[in-house]
C-alpha cells in the first residue's frame, strides 16, 4: 500500500475500540484526512501526544481501504498542553478547529492549512487576546473561503463610502439605498476594528475598547454561522 508524509494539526479525536483512535487532521498537501492511529490510548504509546487536538505534526500514514494508518508522527509544535490550561486559549482553538474542519469538508488549501497553525501558534504564545485571535481567524478563514466580507465599499452595489448598515447576509456593510428596512446600524470604531480584525492590524484591534469589541464578536459569530449555513457548537463555550 501507498505510503506517504505530511505536515498536520489535529482538529479533533474519536475512540475506536479499546485502544484506537480515528485522528482527524487538517493536511498541507492533502487537505482534510481522517486516518486511525493504533495503541495510542495506550500508557506505552510512543506519539500518543503527539496526536491531541491542537498539535502539529509531521505524521507518516499508509493508504487503507476505507482510513488510512498512521504509523509515525514527530511533533512540530506542541501548541495542545499550552492551549488547553487557559480556558479562554482552549474554547476560541476549539472554535477555530471547528470551523476548520467544516470549510475543509468540500476543499482545503495550504493558505487555510498555514491560517490555523498561524493563529494556534499565536494562541499558545498569548500573543493577543484570545477572542481577538479567534475573530481574526474567522474572518480570514472565510475570505480564503471565497466569503470575503466588506466594510468599506457597499458589498452589493459597490459604492465607496463610510456606511453604517451591517447586513451578515449581503457580506458587511451597505449603503442606504441597499440597506433592508431595519438594518443593524454600527458605529464607525465598531466598523473600523472589524476591518482590522480582517487585515492583522493588531495595534489598531488592541487599541479599542471592549464595548467595541463586543460588537464587532457578535458580527463576526453571525457573519461566520450565516456562511457554514449552520451553527458552531464551539461558538457557544468561547470566554468573551
Amino acid at each position: 500500500m501507498p505510503v506517504y508524509r505530511d505536515e498536520a494539526v489535529v482538529l479533533r479525536t474519536h475512540k475506536l475500540g479499546e485502544a484506537d483512535r480515528i485522528v482527524t487532521m487538517l493536511t498541507r498537501q492533502h487537505g482534510k484526512v481522517r486516518a486511525v492511529a493504533k495503541g495510542v490510548r495506550r500508557t506505552a504509546s510512543k506519539f500518543g501526544a503527539r496526536l491531541e487536538p491542537f498539535m502539529v505534526a509531521d505524521v507518516q500514514l499508509y493508504e487503507g481501504r476505507s482510513l488510512d494508518i498512521i504509523t509515525q508522527a514527530e511533533s512540530l509544535g506542541s501548541y495542545g498542553a499550552l492551549i488547553t490550561a487557559d480556558y479562554p486559549s482552549y474554547t476560541a482553538a476549539s472554535a477555530m478547529v471547528e470551523t476548520a474542519d467544516k470549510l475543509s469538508e468540500a476543499e482545503s488549501s495550504l493558505q487555510q492549512y498555514l491560517l490555523l497553525v498561524g493563529a494556534l501558534r499565536s494562541l499558545s504564545r498569548k500573543e493577543h487576546g484570545a477572542s481577538l485571535t479567534l475573530d481574526s481567524y474567522l474572518l480570514r478563514a472565510l475570505s480564503m473561503a471565497g466569503w470575503a466580507p466588506s466594510f468599506h465599499d457597499c458589498s452589493r452595489c459597490g459604492v465607496a463610502g463610510e456606511h453604517s448598515a451591517v447586513v451578515v447576509q449581503l457580506g458587511g456593510v451597505v449603503c442606504d439605498g441597499c440597506a433592508p428596512p431595519g438594518s443593524p446600524r454600527l458605529d464607525t470604531a465598531t466598523i473600523t476594528l472589524l476591518s482590522a480584525l480582517l487585515t492583522g492590524d493588531w495595534e489598531h484591534v488592541e487599541s479599542t475598547a471592549e464595548r467595541t469589541r463586543a460588537q464587532a464578536t457578535g458580527i463576526v459569530a453571525a457573519y461566520t454561522q450565516w456562511h457554514l449555513e449552520r451553527s458552531l457548537r464551539s461558538l457557544e463555550h468561547v470566554s468573551r
